[in-house]
């Protein structure tokens, strides 16, 4: 078991070797995740409005 002491000098030293991201690493992930963002959701309602489409056609046809 280390003590507290150690603990606190073995945290910091780990802190220590984070690498945050640049500003432009930032933007430019935070660019792509709303590109994304929009491709799906672009993707999924037309999905849903050709599912809803054909599910309509078929039920017109049942009857």
């Amino acid at each position: 078991m280390v003590n507290p002491f150690q603990f606190i000098q073995q945290v910091r030293s780990e802190a220590s070797k984070i690498v945050w991201p640049t500003r432009r690493e930032t933007l430019t992930t935070t660019v792509m995740v709303f590109v994304m963002a929009t491709i799906f959701a672009i993707f999924f309602f037309l999905a849903d409005q050709i599912i809803s489409w054909l599910l309509q056609l078929v039920l017109s046809l049942s009857l």
